[in-house]
C-alpha cells in the first residue's frame, strides 16, 4: 500500500505544518493517533517537574541483536500427538497450519524486496477518533466475551496443554530499536524515532522518542514513557507520561493505573480492563504475547489489545493478514503484517505493524496511513541493540 504513495516535491513553510506534525507523531505507535488537537491545546494538565517523574532505569546497549536462524514454533497439541507416531503425512499439514514454512524465510538468499524502507506517512490535523468506531469495537468485544464465556473449561484445558509444552518464558534483555521516519503531510517529512525497553528485576520501563527535523534542532518532538511491573500476563503499567514539543510550545500529560481504575489525563477515572496497555507499553506487550503464544502469529489469526489513551480506554483488534519480506539495512527479514480491524472512515487514520519472529517478535515496521497525501512510515534503520547478558 505504501508503495503507491508519492511524496510532494514542494515543501510548504514549516510554521503552517507544525500542528500537523504533532498529529503525525501522535500516531507514531500502533495507535499514537491518540495525540490529537486536545494535546496541542493543553487540555491535559500542566507541566511536570523532572522530580515528579519515575527514576529512569539506566542501561548500556553494547551488542547488536541479529536475526535467529529459525522461527520458534508454537507448542500446539497437534505436534505432540504426532511425535510417537511419526506420521509424515500429518506433520507437514500441522506445520503449515501453525506457521508459513518456518525454515524457508531465513534460507531465502534473494527474497523479493519489500516497499522502500522509508516513506510512509504523517497525519493531518483531525479531531479525535470518532466515538462510533470505538463503540462498534466495544460492542463486538462484548459479543466475543459472551461467546468465549460459554467454553471456559475447553479454553482452560487448551491453555494448560500449551503451557505444559512451552519452555519457561524469560524476559529479553533491555533493548533499543532505532527507526528512520519518512512520510508526507503537505510536503515531505523526515525524522528519527526510537523505542527503548529497559528493566531491573520485575520493574520495567518503555521509552518512545520521535523527532521531526534535524536532531540538533527538531521542529517537533514527542516522548512517551511507561513505567510498571512484569506479571504473569505480561506488562502491568502503573504510570504513563507523555510530552510533546512543537516549536516553543510544550504539553505534558499523565495516566495512572491500578488494579481497579485507570486515571485518564483529564483526571477522570474509568474501570481498568485486564491486560490494558498504554501507548508505549503496547509494543513490548505484543512481543510478549507472540513469544509466549507463537501460534497466534499465523495468517488468519487475530489479537485484541485494550489500550489506555489520554481520554478513554479503547480496545483494538488486529488481524494477521500476511507475511512479507522486508528489505532492511542488515539484510532481508520475514515479518508478519498486522492490520487493525477498525474501519478507516473519512478522516480516520489506521496504523499497521510488522512483527519479526526471528528478531524476538519485535516491531520492525510501523505504518500510519490516512490517504495518499497523509502518511508516515517507520522502518528499522539498524539491528536492534541490547545490553550485555547478566
Amino acid at each position: 500500500m505504501a508503495g503507491g504513495l508519492t511524496p510532494t516535491a514542494t515543501l510548504p513553510r514549516w510554521p503552517r505544518r507544525l500542528g500537523g506534525l504533532g498529529l503525525a507523531l501522535g500516531v507514531l505507535g500502533l495507535h499514537l493517533l491518540a495525540g490529537n488537537e486536545a494535546l496541542l491545546r493543553g487540555r491535559f494538565g500542566g507541566d511536570l517537574k523532572d522530580s515528579d517523574l519515575p527514576r529512569r532505569i539506566e542501561v548500556a546497549f553494547v551488542r547488536d541483536l541479529l536475526p535467529s536462524a529459525t522461527t520458534p514454533l508454537a507448542p500446539a497439541p497437534a505436534p505432540a500427538a504426532k511425535k510417537p507416531r511419526r506420521l509424515p503425512a500429518v506433520a507437514p499439514q500441522a506445520q503449515a497450519a501453525s506457521q508459513p514454512a518456518p525454515p524457508e524465510p531465513p534460507r531465502s538468499v534473494e527474497p523479493t524486496p519489500a516497499p522502500e524502507p522509508a516513506v510512509d506517512a504523517a497525519e493531518r490535523v483531525v479531531q479525535a477518533i470518532p466515538e462510533p468506531a470505538a463503540s462498534a469495537v466495544a460492542v463486538d468485544d462484548a459479543a466475543s466475551a459472551t461467546a468465549a464465556a460459554e467454553v471456559p473449561a475447553v479454553a482452560a484445558s487448551a491453555a494448560s496443554a500449551a503451557s505444559a509444552a512451552a519452555p519457561p518464558f524469560a524476559w529479553p534483555p533491555s533493548t533499543r530499536l532505532s527507526y528512520v521516519l519518512n512520510g508526507n503531510y503537505r510536503g515531505e517529512l523526515q525524522g528519527r524515532a526510537s523505542v527503548e525497553w529497559v528493566r531491573e528485576g520485575s520493574h520495567y520501563q518503555v521509552h518512545l522518542t520521535a523527532l521531526v527535523g534535524p536532531s540538533f534542532a527538531p521542529l517537533m518532538a514527542r516522548r512517551l514513557s511507561s513505567d510498571g511491573e512484569l506479571g504473569e500476563q505480561g506488562l502491568l503499567p502503573r504510570r504513563f507520561d507523555g510530552e510533546q514539543r512543537v516549536g516553543f510550545s510544550k504539553r505534558q500529560w499523565t495516566l495512572h493505573f491500578n488494579e481497579r481504575h485507570i486515571t485518564l489525563a483529564d483526571g477522570r477515572q474509568v474501570l481498568a480492563q485486564a491486560g490494558a496497555q498504554d501507548e508505549a507499553s503496547q509494543f513490548v506487550q505484543l512481543a510478549w504475547l507472540f513469544t509466549t503464544q507463537p501460534q497466534r502469529l499465523v495468517v488468519g489469526q487475530a489479537v485484541d489489545l485494550p489500550l489506555a489513551l489520554p481520554r478513554r480506554v479503547d480496545r483494538w483488534v488486529y488481524d494477521v493478514v500476511g507475511e512479507d519480506q522486508l528489505s532492511l539495512p542488515f539484510g532481508p527479514l520475514p515479518a508478519f503484517h498486522l492490520k487493525p480491524r477498525r474501519p478507516g472512515r473519512g478522516g480516520e487514520m489506521t496504523a499497521q505493524i510488522w512483527i519479526a519472529p526471528t528478531l524476538q517478535y519485535l516491531p520492525v515496521r510501523i505504518l500510519i496511513h490516512q490517504d495518499e497525501q497523509t502518511w508516515v512510515d517507520l522502518m528499522l534503520e539498524r539491528a536492534p541493540q541490547q545490553e550485555a547478558p547478566k
